[in-house]
């Protein structure tokens, strides 16, 4: 089965693993809303499997933020709010920042090829309008990063994008790129990328970010999130 460009074969990983899967992408593309309570008996209907995978999932999106305990009385995604998403940015800014220089520090001729073809292969979703194109557009970022020595600053790196994805999702139709060239923003990190040039790398990356984050700051400003 797959769930807007999600692939959830059966028999792939653990049923843990597997509900895991499904669930944060659920609640990461909004199908999940912020605050929804989350019933044990529904969402394993929802996703066929049973109810221990799914209670197993649930205490491990904890860990990503993306789901929240209430006391003794079961699971809710966890809310969004202006501050949140700030916070959410500032430290995704920071930490691949870091990421980011020392992965271009340490670059080589495989590093290298592995973002271009991320890079391509992004281009290549976005341009057929497939669904694959969120998952693709993770790993160019991702690959990006991929050649710093710092295997929990990563974790940390994706456990950043995707809360910060959570909210572009939320926008919907609202995020209007009309105004930005963000195929040349993507553009522009790779070849600085690419020529090992950090300083213009780490401006082009935290810039593209800022753009966003700006507009999204505005919609929660607006309640348009709410």
């Amino acid at each position: 089965m797959t769930i807007q460009g999600f692939d959830t074969r059966p028999g792939e990983g653990s049923a843990t693993q597997r509900a895991y899967q499904m669930l944060r992408h659920m609640i990461v593309t909004g199908v999940l809303r912020p605050g929804e309570k989350l019933k044990i008996d529904a969402l394993r209907r929802k996703l066929d499997t049973g109810a221990s995978p799914i209670r197993e999932a649930l205490s491990l999106l904890t860990s990503d933020n993306l789901v929240e305990r209430i006391d003794q009385r079961g699971f809710r995604t966890a809310e969004i709010s202006a501050e949140n998403f700030q916070e959410i940015l500032s430290l995704r800014c920071t930490l691949e920042e870091l990421a980011l220089g020392e992965s271009i520090a340490r670059a080589t001729e495989v590093w290298e090829e592995g973002v271009v073809l991320a890079h391509h292969r992004m281009q290549r979703a976005k341009q057929a309008g497939s669904e694959m194109f969120e998952q693709r557009h993770k790993e160019f970022h991702m690959a990006l990063l991929a050649n710093a020595p710092s295997p929990i600053l990563l974790k940390f790196c994706s456990q950043l994008y995707d809360l910060n994805i959570r909210y572009r999702y939320l926008a919907g139709n609202a995020l209007d790129y009309r105004r930005r060239d963000v195929s040349d923003e993507h553009h522009a990190i790779l070849d600085a990328a690419v020529a090992r040039d950090v300083d213009r790398a780490r401006e082009a990356l935290i810039s593209h970010y800022k753009m966003t984050g700006a507009f999204l700051a505005g919609l929660l400003g607006d309640g348009a999130l709410s």
